[in-house]
């Protein structure tokens, strides 16, 4: 069986812990694939198998690949979308990071998920993605994300003016920084921080969140994720930001923009005794109230 590892990078003090990930793989007689970047910096610290295979990119994931290792927080997690795009491999997040909302598995539970993947006693998650429409050629090969679609204004010129239609029907106009369509996985990300609600991954749904408007009766909304939603953006600046997850564009204030669900999903593998209710009490302390 062979499962491919990807990561940016790992500090030095978590490297016996990397080490003993990579130990486990080959004591549960599992392939380590590693992505190449990531492999060239390891190499010379670590004990790896003479035989360990490399991909450079989406193109070397192949059908034998039956899983994917995501090692860091969740913008590493983040990156994977990339790699797997439309193969349906199963991504399984171990927390290096801070936070770890989306790559919720800890470093202390690194044996039980790679038991986990031998016996298959994990749960997949599908989750939904965000594609993006343009009238231009956008983020390449990749025009969709897991949390969030976003447009902003560039650092220093004044607010915007967002032009916002469900299906063609307008919905409203928002006067403000930057405005973001969450996915349900998004939702308690950027989204949350800008006062948006928590939805469930399976509520097939987007989050429309304005990001500081300038209005006090304008309030975030849930859409079902069958609308499409397009914008026109008004400004005295020419351009804007375009913004999917962590990876950003400048546009043309002329530019259609359209956003849509994706036709396929993500698979995120959680261990059957993580959920989202506890996910949410643990990392965001959802419900915290001393008197309980």
């Amino acid at each position: 069986m062979k499962v491919a590892i990807y990561s940016r990078i790992i500090e030095y003090e978590q490297q016996s812990e990397v080490q003993r990930l990579f130990d486990e793989l080959i004591r549960q007689r599992l392939q380590p694939v590693v992505h190449e970047p990531f492999l060239e910096k390891i190499r010379s610290a670590f004990v790896l198998p003479s035989d360990i295979g490399s991909f450079k990119d989406s193109g070397d994931l192949d059908e034998s690949i039956e899983f994917l290792i995501s090692l860091g927080g969740d913008g590493t997690l983040l990156d994977t979308v990339s790699l797997v795009r439309d193969k349906n491999i199963p991504v399984l997040g171990i927390n290096f990071g801070r936070l770890g909302f989306l790559a919720s598995i800890g470093k202390e539970e690194m044996t039980t998920a790679v038991n986990s993947l031998v016996n298959r006693t994990f749960v997949v998650d599908k989750r939904s993605l965000i594609h993006l429409d343009a009238n231009k050629p956008l983020f390449g090969e990749v025009p969709y994300g897991l949390n969030e679609f976003a447009i902003h204004k560039t650092d220093t010129s004044p607010m915007i003016k967002i032009h916002t239609y469900l299906n063609g029907e307008f919905l409203n106009t928002y006067w403000a920084d930057g405005l973001i369509v969450a996915t349900p996985t998004g939702s308690t990300g950027y989204s949350l921080s800008c006062g948006g609600p928590v939805v469930f991954a399976e509520s097939n749904s987007f989050v429309i969140t304005p990001v500081a408007p300038h209005n006090l009766n304008v309030r975030p909304i849930v859409v079902p994720d069958n609308n499409i939603i397009s914008f026109e953006v008004e400004g005295r600046a020419d351009n804007f930001i375009c913004a999917l997850d962590s990876r950003k564009e400048i546009v043309d204030k002329q530019v259609q923009l359209a956003v849509r669900s994706e036709s396929f999903t993500l698979s995120l593998i959680r261990l059957n005794e993580n959920n989202f209710l506890q996910t949410l009490r643990d990392k965001l302390s959802w419900g915290l109230d001393t008197r309980n």
